[in-house]
């Protein structure tokens, strides 16, 4: 099972970017390549969300309708990584943000139950 480490929060003034990173711990590129990576993010008191996802080959993402045209998901399977560019960021994209694992996923999946791997979270927090 891979473990997730997540990275690249902070505090932005709105309209800025942020470029979140996750990680996998302690794999080979062999095993990370595959796994579909997913970005789920939870604000203060709400359930955790799903913001965009990405296949385990790389030539699948899919992305919330509330941060598309906004946000960029990409891999670097060499770094065992995936990255989460965002762009135009709103006070309303405030929340932690986690990334999870799907072993073979095709990159479709929204359900956090389907996920695994979970780090501790990257803090982003968007001021008006």
């Amino acid at each position: 099972q891979v473990q997730l480490v997540e990275s690249g929060g902070g505090l932005v003034q709105a309209g800025g970017s942020l470029r979140l990173s996750c990680a996998a711990s302690g794999y080979t590129f062999s095993t990370f390549v595959r796994y579909a990576i997913a970005w789920f993010r939870q604000a203060p008191g709400q359930e955790r969300e799903f913001v965009s996802a990405i296949s385990w080959t790389g030539g699948t993402t899919y992305y919330a309708d509330s941060v598309k045209g906004r946000f960029t998901i990409s891999r670097d399977n060499g770094k065992n990584t995936v990255y989460l560019q965002m762009n135009s960021l709103k006070p309303e994209d405030t929340a932690v943000y986690y990334c999870g694992a799907e072993r073979f996923g095709s990159g479709t999946n929204n359900r956090k139950l389907g996920y695994n791997g979970w780090g501790q979270g990257t803090q982003v927090t968007v001021s008006s």
